[in-house]
């Protein structure tokens, strides 16, 4: 009976130990190992995106919302009826582009900017002054010249992109930048914008070389 009571006490002496040994690896692989899950998973989204891919991402948001806010700008001071309907086009198609980039940018852990830059603010308050045939002229100019710089930097991030996501993106928006392009230069031809394109003689002015400051890309 002696033997059987000091086998008994043995063998609840190496449970005990058994079990406090591991309490602590259960814990461990149940508490720190699943925060380290977690925090690779964060950070290898927001790790997807390159610095390249990000600077794009930035500067096509800033360019989309002065896109849409100038749009709106030529919708209600534009005085021939061709400038206020490419106004308006610009609103719909640039604030639906600007949407799809936010969505693209929030699956990527990528922060977009809200508002558009200094230089841009600058732009909007300059062209504001403007009116009637003045201002037409101003802002189909800007729109020919916005658009030639946009097609560019999406063509090219469309192929050089590092994320499969935005390079598809940014090919599937060229076609319609393409077609602004091509709008505009037609509008600026027929508001007589000197300078915007090859067949607008009208002006007597040769516009200025050179690109506008810190405007970053241009709408989507």
């Amino acid at each position: 009976m002696d033997i059987q009571k000091k086998l008994t006490g043995m063998a609840a002496i190496v449970m005990t130990g058994l079990l406090t040994a591991m309490t602590p690896a259960w814990a461990q692989g149940t508490g720190s190992g699943s925060m380290s899950h977690d925090s690779m998973g964060k950070g290898s989204m927001s790790g997807t995106v390159s610095a390249a891919d990000k600077k794009f991402m930035t500067e096509a948001a800033q360019g989309g919302m002065e896109e849409v806010e100038l749009g709106r700008l030529a919708a209600a001071n534009g005085a021939d009826p061709d400038v206020k309907s490419f106004g308006q086009k610009m609103v719909d198609d640039h604030s639906k582009a600007n949407d799809q980039l936010k969505q693209l940018a929030q699956t990527k852990g990528v922060t977009l900017p809200t508002d558009m830059t200094k230089s841009q603010h600058n732009d909007m308050d300059k062209l504001s002054k403007k009116t009637g045939a003045d201002f037409d002229k101003a802002y189909m100019k800007m729109m020919v010249k916005d658009h030639k710089k946009d097609v560019a930097e999406f063509q090219k991030e469309s192929k050089s992109a590092k994320d499969a996501d935005l390079k598809s993106w940014a090919g599937t928006t060229v076609p319609t930048l393409e077609e602004h392009l091509k709008m505009a230069q037609d509008t600026a031809s027929k508001v007589g914008a000197s300078g915007a394109t090859k067949s607008a003689s009208m002006g007597k002015h040769h516009s200025k070389s050179g690109k506008r400051a810190a405007t970053g890309t241009r709408g989507q």
